[in-house]
């Protein structure tokens, strides 16, 4: 019988180890996204991971509890149509676009085309369709940077209880060296913030090499 992933995840001491196997690409969330990934692809649903996954293939390593998914609304239907009860299951009853997988029960959570990040009230930024802004990433296509910033700084601007997207933000300036001007690659409505976050990195080094 396979392991529970919720069930390991009250365990301190077990979640630690799934972590690290997480960090060598290996564990139980591994391997439900790339069962997942092989089942978009082979029943041609276009897709692109966000959220967390997005983060570390993009270089910053934090562990994840779930799997987040851009799909457009046909995909979504595909998915519904061709996976739930293949694989997959409605991570509760009613469920339209929470999932979670069948042998590890890893949550699964599909964003579609069109809705808005954060308090999801119109705005100048929207997620886009899935094969629109995507890059393959160690054979994962994978939302872009400069789409995965602006939505995390969309999200964190105008929901209260997201400011952790906008840690996410600098932790990605952090580890990708992004400049202030990287902000003319992103939407007007969010540069402001951006560039306020790249030079927050800029003056907490400047600080460490006068101290050091």
């Amino acid at each position: 019988m396979a392991a529970n992933f919720q069930q390991l995840l009250k365990s301190p001491t077990a979640a630690y180890a799934e972590g690290l196997r997480f960090f060598r690409g290996e564990g139980m969330v591994n391997d439900a996204l790339h069962r997942l990934v092989t089942d978009l692809e082979r029943n041609g649903i276009e897709y692109a991971v966000i959220g967390a996954v997005a983060l570390n293939q993009h270089g910053y390593r934090r562990f994840t509890e779930d799997i987040d998914i851009l799909l457009s609304r046909e995909g979504l239907e595909a998915f519904r149509e061709k996976l739930v009860g293949l694989g997959y299951r409605p991570a509760f009853e009613g469920a339209t676009k929470r999932f979670r997988t069948t042998e590890e029960n890893v949550p699964v959570e599909v964003i579609t085309e069109g809705e808005y990040p954060g308090d999801g009230l119109p705005k100048e930024i929207v997620f886009p369709a899935p094969d629109e802004f995507a890059v393959v990433i160690d054979g994962v296509k994978t939302v872009t940077l400069v789409k995965l910033i602006e939505l995390k700084l969309a999200s964190g601007i105008t929901a209260p209880d997201r400011l952790k997207d906008l840690a996410d933000v600098q932790e990605l300036i952090k580890i990708k060296a992004l400049r202030p001007d990287f902000a003319s690659n992103l939407d007007e409505s969010v540069r402001v913030k951006f560039i306020e976050l790249a030079n927050a990195v800029i003056a907490s080094h400047d600080k460490d090499r006068s101290e050091g």
